[in-house]
């Protein structure tokens, strides 16, 4: 009985073992179950459609190179241009209102994405930039000047990280983006095998944004210590309550940083790899670098400033403001040096002038530095992305230009364009145009007004002083703006007006069927800006529009 009374006891004890085990799997089995019901998503594809289809067409591009035969590659060109084509479209549903998704299930408040008013003009901005650019491409794909499967997956590629960096509201996102946009654009510039001069281009940019890259992660990595966070809202509280004991790193966080994010800008002094790359890069890359990767960079310096780290905008605030007037006073310099002699690069003269113009469209954010209230930083901000949508149209106006002309003229230089319009009248003055657009002249009306309305961002910060470092800059860009519109209408040097006459009939005769693709891109840029200069509220209402 004593044995039957122990054996009794074990199974009793056992089946209350059993119990508790079950007890433990079905608590544990709640807890797996609420823990991946934490990690499901909603994704809303709607508002991640833009990148999403540069994406995708990009991989479909690399795919199908495998299968298309070497004669028929001019059909990747035209999948990608549809792509990016469908990529802008895809932005028209999205006006409708603000959208979010990758949001955090404890406070739906706090999103990884973000489509709104600010990302969508971004985004335009950059998948517009990214659709001329490929126009520019064609040509020199069919010439068999570059490999087309590889450039074409390049070029979508840092398309797609373009078009998800203004969306990314935390770091983790904004950096991983960042990269996207940036690796294949190393691999655009040096793409013309063979070259010299492309490969050291290629090098010399990688290294600088790798650096750049680095000094950004030590940064974000200081700022998430820190905070405890990465998305940027959160951040902005948790910086204003960071324990004494942190704020060093806090302060050493932000400041790197911002450092990372104005080596992308190219911003003096971070701007030394800018003029070797653009003339080393295909000119189409050196179209698209200048200003898809300028969008980017100021993107991610303007969500990092205004977003994360407003309690720190008595730092940031001067620092940008240095930097400015450093920016366009060395970039103007340097590009009015480039127009004293006609043997140098046009490209050179751009690319110094995208560095000019890098520094008029750091002054608004410097000037949010100074904004008192939010509607006064959004203002600023606006003027930033008015005074961007004018420098893209034109700017990549002037780079189609130059890539006629490069036909024809492979040296490209500024005396190559002496009698252009004896030869090519429209586009001589489309030229015309596009230079006096980016000087603030008439018929650029829309140049003129985005430069009074960064002007009216630094008086109303009370940046005096940085107002008058832009007024002699503008002096200085007019002189090599101006100079550069002269060369078009005077004639050949050492030809005569008879001959001159049968030479440029000539050469009319020779090469009066420019290339479609690359005619298409020249129009398309010439009457935007013709239509935001008789239109130029179209852009500078998001000057006063809510970004954010």
């Amino acid at each position: 009985m004593i044995a039957q009374g122990t054996i009794a006891q074990d199974m009793t004890a056992q089946g209350m073992t059993a119990q508790g085990s079950a007890a433990r799997v079905s608590a544990a089995q709640d807890m797996t179950a609420t823990a991946a019901g934490s990690l499901v998503q909603s994704v809303d594809w709607l508002a991640i459609a833009p990148p999403a289809i540069a994406a995708a067409v990009g991989l479909i591009v690399l795919v199908a190179d495998l299968f298309v035969r070497d004669t028929r590659k001019t059909v990747l060109a035209w999948i990608s241009v549809a792509g990016l084509a469908a990529a802008c479209l895809a932005l028209l549903p999205l006006l409708d209102g603000d959208r979010a998704t990758f949001c955090l299930t404890t406070d739906a408040d706090v999103c990884s994405y973000t489509a709104d008013h600010f990302t969508l003009v971004i985004q335009f901005l950059v998948l517009a930039g990214a659709l001329l650019t490929a126009l520019l491409s064609i040509s020199p794909l069919k010439d068999k000047e570059l490999p087309e499967g590889e450039f074409w997956f390049l070029l979508l590629s840092s398309a797609a990280g373009a078009a998800l960096l203004p969306a990314s509201r935390d770091l983790a996102t904004l950096v991983v983006a960042l990269e996207v946009a940036s690796l294949p654009a190393f691999a655009l510039v040096g793409l013309k095998r063979g070259d010299r001069r492309s490969s050291e281009s290629a090098l010399k940019f990688f290294l600088s944004s790798v650096t750049a890259t680095a000094v950004t992660l030590l940064g974000v990595s200081f700022v998430y210590a820190a905070t405890g966070t990465l998305h940027l809202t959160e951040i902005a509280t948790q910086l204003t309550e960071v324990d004494g004991q942190l704020q060093t790193l806090a302060r050493v966080g932000v400041a790197l940083t911002l450092v990372g994010f104005a080596f992308k800008t190219a911003a003096v002094p971070f701007h030394f790899w800018v003029p070797d790359t653009y003339i080393g890069a295909p000119l189409p890359v050196a179209a698209y670098l200048s200003v898809v990767g300028k969008a980017v960079g100021f993107t991610g310096l303007i969500l990092v400033t205004v977003v994360a780290f407003p309690s720190y905008a008595d730092v940031w605030g001067p620092a940008l403001a240095v930097l400015a007037a450093l920016t366009m006073t060395v970039g103007n310099v340097a590009a009015l040096r480039q127009s004293a002699t006609r043997a140098y690069s046009a490209v050179r003269l751009l690319a110094w002038s995208s560095v000019g113009q890098a520094g008029f469209l750091l002054v608004p954010i410097a000037a949010a530095g100074y904004a008192d209230t939010a509607a006064d930083t959004e203002k600023a901000i606006g003027a930033t992305v008015a005074y961007a949508l004018m420098y893209a149209a034109v700017n990549l106006g002037a780079f189609a230009v130059a890539a006629l002309v490069a036909r024809t003229r492979p040296l490209n230089r500024l005396s190559d364009y002496r009698g252009l319009y004896a030869t090519r009248p429209l586009t001589a003055l489309a030229l015309g145009f596009f230079l006096l657009s980016l000087a603030g002249l008439p018929p650029g009306v829309i140049g003129l007004f985005a430069k009074v309305t960064v002007f009216s961002a630094a008086v109303d910060a009370g940046l005096g002083w940085l107002a008058v470092v832009m007024a002699a800059n503008v002096v200085i860009a007019l002189v090599y703006y101006l100079q550069w519109t002269a060369v078009l209408f005077r004639a050949p040097e050492g030809v005569t007006r008879g001959a001159e006459a049968r030479e440029g009939e000539a050469e009319r005769r020779r090469h009066a069927a420019a290339p479609a693709p690359l005619t298409v891109a020249i129009a398309l840029t010439a009457v935007l800006g013709i239509v935001l200069s008789g239109a130029p509220q179209l852009v500078l209402r998001f000057s006063a529009t809510v970004l954010f």
